[in-house]
């Protein structure tokens, strides 16, 4: 039983370098070839626990190979457009000015119920608000809403923003990150004072802390410091 354990210990934390190796990716966003590959991997990383029979090594040298291939594959798609169309397929507009193009969702083999669902999902709920609609090759559709139905943006009122850089992590839950601390350009002191602006007098009871590019400084107290 001990044995069995510590092999599947072994084998999922070879399987989670090898997944970080592949890349950091949503099972959404996978391209068909990446999630055969991980299906394989799941299945060939399950055999060597289960079957004490069969050497561990066995079982991770098909998960390297397959590691390999799904490397090999992305680095030849990233260079020739046609093996990136055979491996991946190409983006296809489904709608068009307007239009639903129905002979291209019959060859997709995509129906009217999924098409208006992810319109919906993002909050387009009439076909003819849409300019190109774009189902991509991981399956997410892509929405181009018509020049009228668009969000109006800064450059549309000629207006020039902030620069908005990201909020720096002071605190989280009770740890102080120091690194973010100086690239704040503030001490023990200065962050002392903030807190006391939030009714908070030690480090340890603060939940999450954080300061942004315009100097903006937020503190939200864990529970039990209240």
């Amino acid at each position: 039983m001990l044995i069995m354990i510590l092999r599947t210990i072994i084998l999922f934390l070879f399987v989670i370098l090898v997944l970080r190796i592949l890349g950091k990716q949503q099972i959404g966003q996978l391209q068909p070839y990446e999630l055969v590959i991980i299906i394989m991997i799941s299945e060939l990383a399950t055999i060597p626990s289960e079957d004490l029979a069969i050497p561990i090594l066995s079982g991770m040298i098909p998960i390297a190979v397959l590691m390999l291939l799904g490397l090999t594959i992305s680095y030849v798609s990233l260079k020739s457009e046609r093996a990136r169309a055979l491996f991946s397929g190409t983006p296809t507009i489904i709608v068009e000015r307007g239009k639903i193009l129905e002979w291209e969702l019959a060859r997709l083999r995509y129906n009217l119920t999924d098409l208006m669902e992810q319109l919906r999902a993002k909050n387009i709920f009439n076909i003819a608000d849409v300019e190109f609609a774009i189902l991509e090759t991981n399956g997410q559709l892509s929405v181009i809403p018509k020049a009228t139905k668009r969000a109006v943006t800064p450059e549309d009122l000629n207006i020039t923003p902030k620069y908005e850089g990201l909020p720096l992590t002071l605190i989280l839950d009770g740890k102080l990150n120091k690194e973010n601390l100086i690239k704040a350009k503030m001490d023990l002191q200065d962050l002392q004072e903030k807190l006391k602006a939030f009714n908070i007098s030690e480090i340890e009871d603060v939940l999450i802390a954080t300061i942004d590019d315009q100097g903006t400084f937020y503190a939200q107290p864990k529970m039990s410091a209240y």
